[in-house]
């Protein structure tokens, strides 16, 4: 017993160190698809979210998503130190996609909200406490490690910002989608494969005990499956983004990635070989489908993560009914998951994100827009001795 909690404990906080690698993943794909101009601004909201998201979480937040949970497979301070590296993850996804306009002092504010009562809201309802239990309410969603909790959640409330504060200035002018080219090629890469290494912990993790060979096996299985819908969502990626403008995207091809990650993140624990490769193959070609047509529709979303974290996220969820459903996990089931989490995140958050634009503006103005965030927001460019983009 001793050596299965000495396991367990080691074993998380491993896990949880996986996903902390995750944020400068974060930083650096954002740091890389936005214009330098934008860069330190960008870089910080990164760096608040992870240090406010944690302290709300900690302080509020974990009490609200675990109640009085008892834990004796491991130390209790690894499993709040796992479930404290979940909770900006579910923020990163909206930063990335309001980047270039949100001013950084109310999405913080956002940030506190989000870390010590919406998340944890949609952990309750559906790993922790438990709050709608026998009522119409109840969830009975398989959910391994958040393509709905985490991914969607984050992209429901990444729409809602969009949707409030709007595109960034000049992106689209009359019928015209201005093309605004990644800064750094380099560091977008670097972020997104940080970003892959750090599910092997968001996902194998999740699946909560090692010490033992059925549960080795199943973490093995995990991560397996993890890797496996990656390199499926990039390839499938890069063949349509081939087929369609006769060009290797280098970014289409890592959000393909990100994207079958996303996918297989709600079941990875239950796939074989080829469900993983079909479900992540799925993922990357509907990232490269859905990213035109959010720009269609005039939703500007830099990084592409309502694509990636979004889309994924839902159909992810949705897959598991379709490839492990048994007669605990349903396909009904998942799809009421999704829903009610859905419709609460995005309720919720449109109405916080407008009560707080009104009080503070959450865009920021056309003119600190062209000047560029790093200047009117931090007073520090990452980039002073280059010519600034417009």
């Amino acid at each position: 017993m001793a050596d299965a909690y000495i396991i367990n404990t080691l074993f998380t906080l491993f896990a949880m160190t996986l996903i902390i690698f995750m944020v400068p993943g974060f930083a650096m794909l954002e740091a890389g698809i936005v214009r330098t101009k934008n860069v330190t601004s960008v870089l910080t909201v990164n760096i608040m979210i992870y240090v406010v998201a944690s302290i709300s979480f900690i302080l509020i937040g974990f009490q609200i998503a675990f109640g009085d949970i008892q834990i004796s497979t491991m130390n209790p301070l690894a499993f709040i130190m796992f479930q404290m590296a979940f909770v900006g993850k579910a923020i990163n996804i909206m930063s990335g996609g309001v980047g270039e306009r949100a001013k950084i002092f109310p999405l913080t504010l956002f940030t506190v909200i989000m870390g010590a009562l919406i998340y944890p809201f949609v952990v309750n309802i559906s790993w922790g406490g438990d709050i709608l239990k026998d009522t119409v309410l109840d969830l009975n969603m398989h959910d391994l490690a958040g393509s709905t909790v985490i991914h969607s959640t984050g992209g429901w409330a990444l729409l809602a910002a969009i949707l409030i504060i709007g595109s960034r200035k000049g992106r689209y002018v009359n019928d015209q989608i201005k093309v605004i080219p990644a800064s750094n090629i380099p560091l977008v890469t670097l972020g997104a494969l940080l970003l892959w290494i750090g599910w092997f912990g968001f996902n194998g993790g999740s699946v909560g005990n090692i010490a033992s060979k059925e549960a080795a096996d199943t973490v093995a299985l995990t991560i397996f499956n993890t890797n496996t819908a990656g390199l499926a969502g990039a390839l499938t990626a890069g063949i349509f983004i081939y087929l369609r403008y006769k060009l290797f995207d280098i970014t289409m091809i890592l959000n393909g990635a990100l994207g079958g990650l996303v996918a297989i993140t709600a079941g990875a624990d239950l796939y074989d070989t080829l469900n993983s490769l079909i479900i992540g193959g799925i993922g990357g070609i509907l990232v490269v489908i859905a990213v035109p047509l959010f720009d269609k529709v005039r939703i500007d979303d830099p990084v592409g993560a309502l694509s990636v974290h979004l889309i994924n996220g839902i159909w992810g969820t949705f897959a598991v009914g379709l490839f492990a459903g048994n007669e605990t996990i349903t396909l009904m089931g998942q799809i009421k998951g999704i829903a009610i989490i859905g419709i609460s995140v995005f309720a919720v958050s449109y109405a916080i994100i407008y009560a707080i634009n009104k009080i503070m503006a959450f865009r920021a103005s056309d003119d600190a827009q062209l000047e560029g965030l790093d200047a009117s927001e931090c007073g520090i460019e990452s980039y002073p001795e280059f010519r600034r983009t417009i």
